[in-house]
C-alpha cells in the first residue's frame, strides 16, 4: 500500500485487515463478495472505500448503483451508474441503466438504453432476454417474442428465454405455438414446477386434457399445498364431463384456498353440469360474496337460474351482467337466447349479433372486408353473399329467407356447408351456391350471415316465414331410388334419429342411447334409420334390432331429403335432420329436454318454425322414458288410424287418399298460440373462470 493509500485509508477507517490487499479493484471485489452474500452494508462500506482511491472507479460506482437499485433507492441508483456509464459505457451498465428507468417507469427510455447495450454485446443472450422483458413492459408483446427467440438462437439452452416466449404465446392465446417452448423448458430443467404447471394450462386449452391432468398432477407433488393445483386438476376433470371428481378436488382446493371466488364459481359450474342448478345457484352467491361486480359469475348464475324456470331473476341478473361489463359479449349471447323465448324477438335477435365477438362462436367463420347488411340499406341491383355461421341445423331453418332477400331485387350468392350445398343449390333466388369453405369467393357488395337474416327482416313470432315446404322437392330419380332400397310400402315408415354431434354443449340433454329408443320398436311399423355415425353401443344394439340401416347411401342431405320424403313420419331428438324435416313439410316428432334450444319455445307441442311438427318434452323430472312412452301411445293410435282406413277391398288409389288422410292426421294445427315462451339456446356458453 502506497503512503497516499495508506492516508485515504486512515481517513476512510479502512486497514489493511478489512481492506487486504487495499486497491481500488480489489476493495471493489471484497465489496461485490459481501454483496452476492447478502451483506449489503459492508458493500457499500467498501464500494465507498474504493472510491476514496480513486473517484472514477467505474466498477464501484456501479455496484453502489446495484446496492441502491435494490434498496428501491431508484434515483440514487441512477445517479450512481450513470457516473460509470460516463466512465466505460459497457454493457453490463446500461442494462443496470435500464433496469432502474424501468422501475421508475420511464420505459421509453430504458428501452434505449437495452438497444445501446445488444450494441456493444450483440452476442449475449442474458441482454437480449432483458431487452425482450423492457419490450413487454412498453406494451410491445411481438417485438418480445422476437428478442426472447434471438436470446434462444444465441443459446439455445436459455431457460428464461424459453420461458418468457412460452409465457407469451400462451397470453396471445397460440397456444399450439407455445406448447414446443414449454416442453424446451421441460427439457432444460425437469420438474420446474412453473413450467408443469403453465405447460398443464396450455395442454387443457388445446383439448390434451390426460396430459394436462398429469402435469398437474407433477406440479403438485412438487407443491403438495398449491391450492390453484387443486383447481386446475378440479377445471381439467369437469372439462373432461367428470364432474364429480371435480367436486372433490375444488374442495380441497377451498380448504386450502377457502376465499377463492374462482374455485367457488367452477365449483357451481360443475354442480350445473350435474343438473344440480339450486345448489349452484348458492355457490355463485358465495362466489359473488367475495366478487359481487364479477359480470362471469352472474352470468353464470343467471344460466343456472334460468334453468330452474327462475326466468324473471335470470333476466335481472343478466342486465346486473351487463351494468357491470358492458362489452361482456357472453352475457349479451345469453340474454338474447332468453329474450327469444320470453317473446321479445326484437332484442333477442339484435343480442344474438354478439355471437360475433366470442371466439367460441365465430373462429372457425372468415372475417369479411365488405359491409354486412341487416336490411337498412337497399340491395336492389346489389350482389350479396349469404354465408352460414352456425350450424348445418341453423342453415336449414333460416335458409326459408334466402328468397326473400332475392324478391328484394339483389343477386345472392349462397355459401353453405358442404352437405349441404347439393340440395341448397336449388333454393329459389339463389345464382351461385358454394361451399363456404372454398378457398375464393366470387365478387359481392354486401353479406349477411343466414342466422342474421331474421333481423334483418324484423321477424317477430306472428311473422315467421312458415309456409312449407321451403326445400326444393328431391329429384324423381333419387326418390325412386330409395323406394326401391326400402321395399314395398306395406306399413307405416318411420324414420329414427337418437343422437347428434357428439362435441355439441348440449348433447347430453339432446342425444339418449339407443337402448331407450328400442321401447317404442314392438309397434307394427317399418322403422328406418336417419342416424349418421351410430357411437359404438348404439352401434352394437342397431345390428340386433329390425331397424333398416341405408345411411352408407347418405352422402349429402339432397340424398337424406330423398329418404326423408320416402317416410310417413320422422321421429328424431333435435339435431338437423328434423331442420330438414320440417322444411320438407314432412310429419316430424321431435323429442325435446326439458331445456330445449331456443326455437322450440316453451309450453306448446307445436312449432312455429315447422308446422308439421310435434313436439314432445321432457318434464320436470328430466328423463326421457316418459316422453317415448306418450310416443308409443301415439304410435299406436296413428297407426290403427291407418289400419282402419285400409279395408281389403279398397283400390290402390282410394288406399293412397285413405293414407294421405292418416298423414294429415299427423301434423299439428298451424296457428301459434301466445304463451309463457322460455328457456333454451343455441349453445348456452358458461364463463368458466379457466384454470386458476
Amino acid at each position: 500500500m502506497s503512503r497516499r493509500e495508506r492516508r485515504a485509508a486512515k481517513k476512510t477507517g479502512v486497514d489493511r485487515t478489512a481492506a487486504g490487499v487495499g486497491t481500488a479493484g480489489r476493495l471493489y471485489e471484497v465489496g461485490l463478495g459481501h454483496m452476492q452474500a447478502g451483506r449489503h452494508l459492508d458493500a457499500q462500506l467498501c464500494c465507498q472505500q474504493a472510491l476514496a482511491l480513486d473517484p472514477n472507479h467505474a466498477d464501484s460506482l456501479h455496484l453502489l448503483g446495484l446496492l441502491s437499485l435494490d434498496a428501491g433507492q431508484y434515483d440514487h441508483a441512477l445517479e450512481w451508474i450513470s457516473r460509470a456509464i460516463r466512465q466505460e459505457p459497457k454493457a453490463v451498465y446500461l442494462t443496470s441503466l435500464g433496469s432502474t428507468l424501468v422501475n421508475q417507469g420511464r420505459t421509453d427510455e430504458a428501452l434505449k438504453a437495452f438497444d445501446k447495450a445488444v450494441q456493444l454485446k450483440p452476442l449475449d443472450a442474458d441482454l437480449w432476454r432483458n431487452l425482450g422483458a423492457v419490450l413487454i413492459e412498453v406494451k410491445r408483446p411481438a417485438d418480445a417474442i422476437l428478442s426472447f427467440q434471438h436470446a434462444l438462437k444465441l443459446n439455445p439452452r436459455h431457460w428464461g428465454a424459453a420461458n418468457m416466449v412460452a409465457l407469451l404465446l400462451y397470453q396471445s392465446e397460440t397456444f399450439q405455438d407455445a406448447l414446443p417452448y414449454y416442453n424446451l423448458c421441460d427439457e432444460l430443467e425437469p420438474n420446474h414446477f412453473q413450467t408443469l404447471y403453465m405447460r398443464a394450462l396450455t395442454l387443457q386449452k388445446l383439448g390434451r386434457l390426460d396430459e394436462a391432468l398429469a402435469d398437474n398432477k407433477r406440479a403438485l407433488a412438487l407443491d403438495p399445498a398449491n391450492a390453484d393445483t387443486y383447481g386446475n386438476i378440479g377445471h381439467v376433470l369437469m372439462s373432461s364431463g367428470r364432474n364429480e371428481e371435480a367436486l372433490s378436488w375444488f374442495d380441497r382446493s377451498l380448504e386450502l384456498q377457502p376465499n377463492s371466488a374462482a374455485t367457488l364459481m367452477n365449483k357451481a359450474i360443475a354442480l350445473g353440469a350435474m343438473r344440480r342448478f339450486a345448489e349452484a345457484v348458492s355457490w355463485y352467491d358465495r362466489s359473488l360474496e367475495l366478487q359481487p361486480n364479477s359480470a362471469l359469475t352472474l352470468t353464470n348464475k343467471a344460466i343456472a337460474l334460468a334453468e330452474l324456470r327462475h326466468f324473471d331473476e335470470a333476466l335481472a341478473v343478466y342486465h346486473q351482467a351487463r351494468a357491470i361489463d358492458p362489452s361482456h359479449a357472453v352475457a349479451d349471447w345469453n340474454l338474447a337466447l332468453l329474450q327469444l323465448l320470453t317473446g321479445d324477438f326484437e332484442a333477442g335477435w339484435a343480442g344474438r349479433e354478439a355471437r360475433w365477438k366470442i371466439p367460441a362462436l365465430s373462429t372457425h367463420y372468415p372475417k369479411l372486408p365488405q359491409p354486412m347488411w341487416l336490411g337498412k340499406e337497399p340491395i336492389e341491383g346489389k350482389t350479396i353473399l349469404i354465408n352460414v355461421d352456425e350450424g348445418l341445423g341453423d342453415t336449414i331453418q333460416f335458409a326459408r329467407y334466402v328468397p326473400m332477400v332475392a324478391e328484394l331485387g339483389a343477386r345472392v350468392i349462397l355459401a353453405v356447408q358442404e352437405p349441404l350445398r347439393p340440395l341448397l343449390s336449388e333454393l329459389p333466388g339463389v345464382s351461385q351456391c358454394l361451399a363456404f369453405t372454398a378457398s375464393e369467393l366470387p365478387a359481392f357488395d354486401m353479406y349477411c350471415s343466414i342466422s342474421s337474416l331474421p333481423l334483418a327482416f324484423g321477424t317477430k313470432l306472428e311473422t315467421i316465414p312458415s309456409a312449407i315446404p321451403y326445400l326444393p322437392a328431391p329429384a324423381e330419380g333419387r326418390l325412386q331410388a330409395w323406394e326401391h332400397r326400402l321395399g314395398p310400402h306395406e306399413r307405416l315408415r318411420v324414420g329414427l334419429v337418437w343422437s347428434g354431434n357428439p362435441r355439441h354443449d348440449n348433447d347430453h340433454n339432446r342425444s339418449i342411447p339407443l337402448r331407450l329408443l328400442t321401447h317404442i320398436l314392438d309397434v307394427d311399423a317399418t322403422f328406418v334409420s336417419l342416424q349418421k355415425d351410430p357411437r359404438p353401443d348404439d352401434k352394437a344394439i342397431l345390428e340386433r334390432t329390425e331397424i333398416i340401416d341405408l345411411t352408407a347411401h347418405l352422402t349429402d342431405f339432397a340424398e337424406t331429403a330423398a329418404l326423408v320424403s320416402c317416410l310417413d313420419l320422422v321421429i328424431s331428438v333435435d339435431t338437423s335432420v328434423v331442420h330438414l324435416a320440417g322444411a320438407l313439410g314432412r310429419p316430424t316428432w321431435i323429442l325435446l329436454p326439458y331445456r330445449p334450444d331456443w326455437r322450440w319455445l316453451l309450453g306448446r307441442d307445436d312449432s312455429p318454425w315447422y308446422p308439421t311438427a310435434r313436439l314432445f318434452r321432457q318434464s320436470e323430472t328430466r328423463e326421457y322414458g316418459s316422453v317415448l312412452d306418450r310416443v308409443r301411445t301415439e304410435l299406436h293410435t296413428t297407426i290403427s288410424a291407418r289400419k282402419a282406413r285400409r279395408s281389403p277391398c279398397e283400390s290402390p288409389d282410394r288406399l293412397q287418399g285413405g293414407f294421405k288422410e292418416m298423414i294429415a292426421q299427423l301434423n299439428v294445427p298451424i296457428g301459434i298460440r301466445s304463451t309463457n315462451q322460455l328457456k333454451g339456446a343455441s349453445i348456452i356458453l358458461k364463463c368458466t373462470d379457466g384454470p386458476s
